[in-house]
């Protein structure tokens, strides 16, 4: 026999029936409960983007530990970094993760884009979550970047001005838009205010209104089939619910994430190997640049290639080229899912397969010709 609740369970089950007649919190439970989530050899990958969200949160809850320490400003960013490392309990170890976080996030955010391509799931009904997944991929570049230049270090001063100075190629808006980024013609003060700003107001908002528009289609439309599945019969498929099943290993590989960031986090607090965060010294305008300077490694293909470009492409000049050859290769990416029209139909595109192929390939083979050749 089961013993009668007490008190406590009484004002839980109150408590529950309070929230529930306002959230609906029964009609959540049933509508989870219901969605199911393939099962095949490939299904490992569905964890991805959850593990890519969960990075994201890590990246929020420190850097809004870092910010009550931050101070932007050329004459206190370097000094504020400094003393979060070597004064603050922890401080070391905070922005260790979030350094951390941050790499892996773009990494995860980069394989889940590339298990979706080769898989096809960005087909019919589901390119506006291609869409979408595609603009918080160019907004967790976009923090990469932001981020760089906040400690205000000497290689990030001297990559953040590379790095800008290829906007200036850009014809007609190249010179405006290069004051806007900078805040005036060179990387100064106002350049760390503009870009602490994006770092901690713009782009955290952009990312959390697109990743709940990515969240809502998802959880619409559901997890993709696989396209070997279109000549299955309904009794050959496998399917898991989402809750209880799915949601709990994805809590568990959550948990997996999260002890081996903390094992990085303490055994790497500067990074390690072409992953590395030294703070280094202070940015200094006026000295000699360093011998070697480089970008993150998820921008290092680009990087790499635009250096490997003679002066000028016929007519055109050799960043321009680059950057709009860039542009192109990003645009035909972006609208695969209007372009593969036979996916729909569950018929794979051998020249799409190529296409991403060679993107792969060309993005592995300068990152490593740009670390071999520094």
């Amino acid at each position: 026999m089961t013993s009668p609740p007490n008190s406590a369970e009484k004002s839980g089950r109150r408590l529950y029936r309070w929230l529930d007649d306002r959230l609906k919190i029964d009609a959540l439970v049933t509508y989870m409960s219901e969605k199911t989530v393939p099962r095949h050899r490939l299904s490992l990958f569905y964890y991805l983007g959850g593990i890519t969200l969960f990075l994201f949160l890590i990246q929020v809850a420190t850097g809004i530990l870092l910010l009550m320490y931050y101070r932007p400003g050329a004459d206190s960013a370097y000094e504020s970094v400094k003393f979060i490392i070597s004064e603050v309990s922890f401080g070391w170890l905070i922005r260790s993760i979030h350094s951390w976080s941050a790499n892996l996030m773009i990494l995860a955010a980069f394989l889940h884009m590339f298990t979706v391509f080769f898989t096809a799931a960005y087909r019919r009904p589901r390119e506006l979550t291609w869409y979408s997944g595609a603009g918080l991929l160019a907004l967790a570049l976009g923090f990469g970047f932001s981020g760089y230049l906040l400690p205000w270090n000497e290689l990030a001063f001297f990559a953040t001005r590379v790095g800008t100075g290829m906007a200036g190629a850009i014809p007609l808006i190249g010179d405006h838009l290069l004051v806007i980024m900078r805040g005036g013609e060179e990387v100064t003060g106002a350049t760390i205010g503009r870009f602490f700003g994006l770092h901690v107001a713009i782009l955290p908002f952009l990312f959390t209104c697109l990743l709940v528009v990515h969240l809502v289609l998802i959880q619409r439309q559901g997890m993709s089939e696989p396209l070997h599945w279109a000549a299955k019969t309904p009794e050959e498929k496998r399917y898991e619910k989402f809750f209880p099943d799915f949601l709990y290993r994805d809590l568990l590989v959550w948990l997996i994430v999260l002890n081996g960031l903390a094992l990085l986090a303490v055994l790497f607090p500067d990074g390690i190997g072409v992953v590395h965060w030294p703070l280094g010294q202070k940015a200094d305008p006026f000295a000699p640049p360093p011998a070697v300077i480089r970008p993150e490694w998820y921008f290092m293909f680009a990087f790499q290639a635009l250096k490997l470009l003679p002066a000028h492409v016929w007519f055109i000049e050799g960043e321009l080229f680059g950057i709009a050859l860039f542009s192109l290769v990003s645009l035909i990416w972006l609208l695969i899912p209007a372009i593969d029209q036979g996916a729909a139909e569950n018929r794979r595109s051998g020249v799409v397969l190529l296409y991403g192929t060679l993107v792969i390939g060309f993005m592995v083979a300068m990152t490593v010709v740009g670390y071999m050749l520094e």
